[in-house]
C-alpha cells in the first residue's frame, strides 16, 4: 500500500500566523514527547514512521508549499507537485499519473489519500492499515474510513451506511453522503450510524487510472504536467467518490479532532503563552501567540485567542474564532514570513510609491551549511548588509567571503547566491518594478552545482 498524503490549503482559518505558503499544517504551535515545538505535518511525519507507513508515504502539493515542508522535514519526503491548485481531483490524479508512469507501480497497487493535518494518535494510522484488506475482501472500488461522531456537529460532512456489515470484514457498503448538514440534521444523521467523513479513502491504481482515461486525463506523469491547467477544479469526493456505487466504509472509534480554527488548535497547545509578552494571572482560557519581538501584554482577558505575526494582529473570542475567514475574505496581501530549505525570512517593511517603485525590506536568516540558489533578477536590484555569521557568496562566477558589516551590492541582472558558513543573518532591500517570485531565475539550487561554474 502507498500513501498519499494532501498538503494543501490557503492559511485563512489560522490567520494571521497562516498565509499562502505556510498553512495549518506548518504551525509550530504543537508539542512532541519531549516539549519541542512540533507542527502538524511534522507530528503526522513522525506517527507515519512510528507505525511502519513511512516508507511508503508521498506529500502531494503545490508549488508555494515546498520550500516549508522541506524545511520542517527535510529531504526525506517524496513530493509529488502540482503546477497550480486545482483541488482534490486534480492533485490524486496527477499522484496516480506519477505512480502508475514514473514509479512503475503495478495496478493492483492500493493507493490510501488522507489529509496531512488530522490530530489523532497512533490508532488511527494502525486502522488506515486495514483498508487495503478491506479493498481485497470486498472487492469494491473505494474504500473510505469514517470517524464515529461524538457529537452532532455542522463543520463535517457524514457518510451514511447500510445496516447491514458486510460478511467477514468490518466494512459496510455506503448508502450515501451529507455534505455539513445543520444541528438538527447531524443529529438525526448520528441516528442513522453516520459517520464523519475525516477524508480517508483508498482504490487501486487501476482504478483511478481507468478513471483518468474515461474522462480523457492524461495517464503519463510529464503530458500531465503540460495539461494540468485545463482539469477542472473540482474535490475527489464530488468527482469520484459520491458517484461510485461500489464503495465502503470503515468505522473508526477513536481519537480525531480536526485543528481548523482557532478555539480548536488551542485545545490542544502545550502552553497559553507562545512568544513574547505578559499574560496576567487573571486571565482564563486565553492564548496568546507572538512572532514578533515586541512585547505584547494580556490583562484580565477571558476565553479569548491574541495571535501576533508579521502577516497581522488578531484579537478574538474563541468562539468567534471560525468567523476570520470571512472577514478576512477581502483582503489580500503577500506573505510577511516564510520558512525556506535552507532558513527562513521575515518581511520588515513594504512600501510602493507613486512612480511604480516598490522597496521590500527583509530580514533573512540562513542557516550553517546551506545556500540559496544561484539566481538573478530582472526588475530588482537589491542590497545585503550582514547583520551576524559569515558565509560565502558568489556575484557573476567570482567567490567571496562576507562578514558582519559588509554591505553587498546586486544590481539587475547580476547572478548571485550565499552559502552561510555559521549561521547568518542580513538586511535585504529589494528595489524594482516588480517584486515578486516570478522574477527569481533560479541557475542551479545546489552549491556543488555552482560550484562548477568558474571562480575567478
Amino acid at each position: 500500500m502507498k500513501l498519499v498524503l494532501l498538503s494543501g490549503g490557503s492559511g485563512k482559518r489560522l490567520w494571521p500566523l497562516s498565509n499562502d505558503s505556510r498553512s495549518k499544517q506548518f504551525l509550530k504551535v504543537l508539542e512532541d514527547e519531549k516539549g519541542k515545538d512540533e507542527s502538524m505535518v511534522q507530528r503526522v511525519w513522525r506517527q507515519l514512521q512510528n507505525t511502519g507507513l513511512g516508507e511508503d508515504a508521498y506529500l502531494a502539493t503545490n508549488r508555494s508549499q515546498v520550500e516549508m515542508i522541506i524545511s520542517q522535514l527535510g529531504g526525506e519526503a517524496p513530493l509529488i507537485i502540482e503546477p497550480e491548485r486545482r483541488d482534490t481531483f486534480p492533485a490524486i490524479a496527477l499522484a496516480a499519473a506519477y505512480m502508475y508512469d514514473v514509479e512503475s507501480l503495478p495496478l493492483n497497487t492500493v493507493i490510501t489519500v488522507l489529509p496531512v493535518d488530522p490530530y489523532v494518535d497512533e490508532a488511527f494510522f494502525q486502522k488506515i492499515k486495514q483498508l487495503e484488506d478491506v479493498l481485497h475482501e470486498t472487492n469494491a472500488n473505494l474504500a473510505l474510513m469514517g470517524v464515529v461522531p461524538t457529537v452532532p456537529s455542522e463543520k463535517y460532512g457524514y457518510i451514511v451506511p447500510s445496516e447491514e456489515r458486510m460478511e467477514g470484514t468490518e466494512a459496510v457498503a455506503v448508502q450515501y453522503f451529507f455534505e455539513k448538514p445543520n444541528r438538527e440534521q447531524a443529529a438525526v444523521l448520528i441516528d442513522q450510524k453516520a459517520l464523519w467523513n475525516c477524508g480517508v479513502f483508498a482504490f487501486r491504481l487501476g482504478y483511478l487510472i481507468e478513471v483518468m482515461m474515461d474522462k480523457g486525463i492524461p495517464i503519463q506523469y510529464e503530458e500531465m504536467l503540460r495539461n494540468y491547467h485545463k482539469l477542472t477544479k473540482i474535490s475527489f469526493d464530488y468527482e469520484v467518490v459520491e458517484k461510485e456505487a461500489s464503495c465502503v466504509v470503515v468505522p473508526y472509534d477513536g481519537f480525531w479532532k480536526d485543528l481548523g480554527t482557532w478555539n480548536t488548535l488551542t485545545e490542544e497547545m502545550g502552553r497559553s503563552q507562545i512568544g513574547t509578552g505578559i499574560v496576567t494571572t487573571d486571565c482564563e482560557n486565553t492564548h496568546l501567540i507572538n512572532e514578533l519581538d515586541i512585547p505584547v501584554t494580556v490583562i484580565g482577558i477571558h476565553d479569548a485567542v491574541i495571535a501576533v505575526s508579521p502577516d497581522g494582529i488578531l484579537v478574538t473570542n474563541k468562539s468567534e474564532s471560525p468567523r476570520i475567514k470571512e472577514v478576512m475574505n477581502t483582503i489580500e496581501h503577500r506573505p510577511m514570513y516564510e520558512e525556506r530549505r535552507w532558513g527562513r525570512y521575515r518581511v520588515i517593511d513594504y512600501v510602493k510609491y507613486a512612480e511604480d517603485n516598490e522597496v521590500l525590506t527583509k530580514r533573512i536568516l540562513v542557516h550553517a551549511g546551506k545556500n540559496i540558489s544561484y539566481q538573478l533578477h530582472y526588475k530588482r536590484s537589491e542590497v545585503w548588509t550582514i547583520v551576524s555569521g559569515v558565509a560565502d557568496i558568489i556575484i557573476n562566477d567570482k567567490l567571496y567571503q562576507v562578514k558582519p558589516g559588509d554591505v553587498v551590492r546586486i544590481p539587475e541582472g547580476t547572478r548571485h547566491s550565499i552559502r552561510a558558513i555559521t549561521d547568518v543573518e542580513f538586511i535585504e532591500v529589494q528595489s524594482g518594478s516588480d517584486l515578486v517570485e516570478e522574477d527569481i531565475v533560479r541557475i542551479c539550487m545546489d552549491w556543488k552545482d555552482i560550484s562548477l561554474h568558474q571562480f575567478i
